[in-house]
């Protein structure tokens, strides 16, 4: 079975994705080098790095997104807001979970989730 282990952003702005996802993440990041920023986060690992071929905002920004889980999405939601993300839908319900999406400075998808407790 294959295990995800890390996400990159690529962009041509990595130090406002990095002082965004430092604000998101609440922490300092884990390393850097240069250009280069990383996070662990849970299980996985996120970098954010520059990127030569990436110009302006997301041309498609929901085709990958990656979820953040939290207990606590509408208070979450509330915090992210105010640290200037752009909101692209406000919490809402779905078969007893909440989640919510936001755009990073690149306009970039990632969206709050309550965490999956498979079938009950």
């Amino acid at each position: 079975m294959l295990n995800l282990s890390s996400i990159m952003i690529g962009s041509m702005q990595p130090k406002v994705l990095a002082e965004f996802y430092e604000k998101v993440f609440d922490k300092k990041p884990d390393w850097t080098d240069n250009n280069w920023f990383g996070w662990q986060v849970g299980s996985t690992h996120i970098t954010i790095g520059e990127h030569s071929e990436m110009n302006g905002k997301a041309k498609d920004p929901g085709r990958i997104m990656f979820n953040l889980d939290t207990k606590e999405v509408k208070e979450e939601f509330e915090r992210i807001k105010n640290l200037g993300a752009e909101v692209i839908k406000e919490p809402y319900e779905m078969e007893n979970m909440w989640i919510a999406t936001f755009a990073d400075p690149d306009g970039n998808y990632f969206q709050l989730m309550t965490p999956w407790e498979g079938e009950k």
